[in-house]
């Protein structure tokens, strides 16, 4: 029976244990009756409630009864003392009946207790207040029958209530805790019940509960009675409540047990949150391994072109982007789960280390595999990106080239070939460094795709089939920039060709009008620098070999004209085209030349006639000096002294009818007058030859 079920019975106090004891150490129980009519059923209750409280050894003790009836009447004062004979026969050694001090007739209650005595099984008294210690000893009595003994009830029934709940509640957490401890070895109760209980244990406050329930119990304020008791030097050796009144032994055992199966529990919780630990970790490994072996390695599967170009290469390195970031949500995972297994590889059992190791082993290998998977991806796409880059590069400058092979040349001098020249070598050469890195980085790609590890190609469906098509188009790529270097090499050479063969005609043409320019430097000279015809033969005959000379070097560099003009000729037949040489050059060559030839014509024949003269005039004049000369003789350098003097008055008459005078007339002048001078000395000494002879 609880307190709490006949809880407003208990507060009316219509029986109580005040913990004291009578001299055979019997319990007191104490029936105070009122003057309000008692209920038998509810005092039979409080009974049978109190006496279940004792412990069997204190009940064999006995129980010394107080039925209080100062302020109720005799018939209900037997009616109790009869009940007691029903309720607790065996228990009951004395019934001490307090009664008023002049209310009823002693003999009546006497005579009618005698006659029930042996029917009863108990001794009844009648006492009055005041001697009742007669039989109980005051400090085991309260107030209320001048004793020493402090009782409070309600006291009392407040500890009383707070210990049924918590040996209930206690009884009840011993249950379950013994239903989860026990759970492994029970196939009948569900695990998860671990989980719903849990919440419901609040075993911390529980156990302050009871710790405070003990403390209180220890104190000795458990039923009403303080740790010292009542006055008097007897109190001093003596317990006012045994320990199995006082229920200090049963506190402690159930907190004991508790504390026992609340380690067992907790234990158990350990174990099972580290296999639900471990459980939640495999599940997720699982989910990692299969995700990345199953949808991530499809992805890496389908996704194996490298592009055509440069735009295409990177539109599959922005899906390769989305593939990482994919993947790397996983690796998040793969981060968080090691550090999990780590931690639980630090604490763990054999058996776990051995699981955890090899979850760990599992999930390592499959995302260093990934891993590597998607490195190698990203490598092959770089050195595509690069591949293409450089390939559409190398295009555009063949393209550039070609354009600029394609284009007319129309150069203004040799200069402007020279440069397009050095021009056209500059892209030459650029395009071949542009193939040479195209080679390059189509090695560097094709090294990529062919670098994968085994196991990668064997997880891939069919890596010879894509991986082939892929080398073949690098192949392609590479070929077809080659075929057209190649072509554009050969243009090149052809272009060259031309602009060689243009520059070759422009220096010819430049030098032909170089020797035009000395021919007419040649002429100019002849006419204005060559007039003295020489003072004697001597120097006559010293200037005509001067002329045959002057006259061979124009002749040189007319001949060199006409050659580099003739040349000239030829080119622009292999060229195709028509220049100045076809022009005014060759004309102004001739012109030139005729000019040319006519002045040293002339020059020649008046230094021949220059010479003719001055022989003529030294012959006469070494006869003269020994003997008559020659009428003829004389007549002679006459004659070829008046043709020369002539002859220098006349002007050079050139082909077009132009004329021109031999220097200035003041040379002109210088050269008659020396040839006049020699006519009159050869004169004078024939006049004195004459008068000589007279003589």
């Amino acid at each position: 029976m609880e307190a709490t079920t006949i809880l407003p019975i208990l507060k009316k106090k219509l029986a109580f244990l005040s913990g004291g004891k009578d001299r055979r150490s019997g319990l007191i129980l104490t029936i105070p009756l009122s003057s309000d009519q008692t209920s038998m059923e509810e005092l039979s209750a409080t009974l049978d409630y109190l006496l279940s409280i004792p412990s069997e050894k204190c009940k064999a003790r006995g129980f010394t009864v107080i039925v209080d009836g100062r302020k109720s009447q005799w018939n209900i004062v037997k009616t109790v003392v009869l009940m007691l004979q029903n309720v607790i026969p065996a228990e009951v050694s004395l019934v001490c009946v307090v009664k008023p001090d002049e209310f009823w007739d002693k003999k009546v209650t006497h005579f009618c207790f005698w006659k029930e005595k042996d029917r009863l099984g108990f001794e009844v008294i009648l006492v009055s207040a005041n001697k009742l210690t007669r039989y109980i000893e005051p400090c085991q009595l309260t107030d209320d029958f001048g004793g020493s003994l402090d009782y409070d009830h309600n006291d009392w029934l407040n500890k009383r209530l707070v210990f049924e709940k918590f040996t209930k509640e206690s009884t009840s957490l011993l249950d379950e805790l013994s239903i989860i401890n026990d759970s492994d070895k029970s196939s009948a109760v569900d695990k998860d019940k671990l989980l719903n209980l849990k919440p419901n244990l609040c075993m911390s406050l529980h156990l302050f509960a009871g710790h405070e329930l003990l403390s209180e119990l220890q104190q000795r304020r458990f039923n009403g009675s303080e740790g010292g008791g009542g006055g008097g030097g007897v109190q001093g050796a003596w317990c006012p409540m045994e320990e199995e009144l006082l229920a200090q032994p049963q506190v402690m055992k159930l907190l004991d047990s508790l504390r026992e199966q609340y380690t067992r529990y907790q234990e158990l919780c350990r174990q099972r949150n580290k296999r639900t630990q471990l459980d939640e970790i495999h599940t997720k490994v699982m989910q990692v391994v299969t995700w990345l072996q199953g949808p991530g390695s499809e992805l890496l599967k389908t996704h194996q072109a490298i592009g055509d170009s440069m735009r295409a290469a990177q539109a599959l390195q922005q899906k390769h982007e989305e593939i990482e970031s994919q993947h790397s949500e996983w690796f998040a995972v793969y981060v968080e789960l090691n550090q999990q297994i780590a931690a639980l590889l630090s604490a763990g059992e054999e058996e776990e280390v051995v699981e955890l190791k090899a979850l760990q082993q599992q999930l390592s290998d499959v995302c260093y595999r990934q891993a590597a998977q998607l490195e190698s991806r990203q490598n092959v796409l770089q050195a595509a990106q690069g591949f293409h880059s450089t390939t559409q590069e190398l295009s555009q400058q063949l393209d550039g080239l070609l354009g600029m092979l394609c284009a007319d040349v129309a150069p203004a001098d040799g200069a402007s070939i020279q440069q397009n020249l050095k021009l056209l070598e500059e892209k030459l050469q650029t395009v071949e460094a542009g193939l040479s890195s195209l080679r390059q980085k189509g090695g560097v790609l094709l090294e990529q795709m062919c670098s994968q590890p085994p196991w990668m190609l064997e997880e891939t469906e069919s890596p010879a089939g894509e991986q082939q098509d892929n080398i073949q188009q690098i192949q392609a790529v590479m070929e077809e920039m080659q075929l057209r270097k190649q072509r554009c090499e050969d243009m090149v050479d052809v272009r060259r060709l031309k602009m060689l063969q243009m520059v070759q005609l422009f220096k010819c043409e430049e030098d032909a009008l170089q020797a035009v320019e000395w021919l007419g430097e040649l002429l100019d000279a002849l006419l204005k620098t060559h007039v003295r015809l020489g003072d004697d033969s001597q120097e006559t005959r010293t200037m005509l070999d001067k002329h045959r000379k002057f006259v061979d070097v124009a002749q040189s560099t007319y001949d060199y004209g006409r050659q580099l003009l003739q040349a000239t000729v030829v080119l622009c037949q292999s060229l195709r085209c028509t220049t100045r040489s076809s022009g005014d050059t060759l004309p102004r060559l001739n012109r030139v030349w005729k000019q040319f030839s006519v002045s040293a014509e002339e020059r020649q024949q008046r230094l021949e006639l220059a010479l003719k003269f001055h022989t003529s005039a030294e012959r006469v004049r070494q006869v003269l000096q020994q003997e008559c000369v020659e009428a003829e003789s004389l007549d002679e350098v006459d004659s070829s002294g008046k043709t020369l003097l002539d002859r220098l008055t006349l002007p050079v008459i050139f082909p077009d009818g132009s004329e021109q005078f031999f220097g200035s007339p003041s040379d002109t002048a210088a050269a008659a007058e020396g040839v006049r001078e020699r006519l009159l000395l050869v004169e004078e000494r024939r006049l004195q030859k004459l008068q000589d002879q007279r003589l």
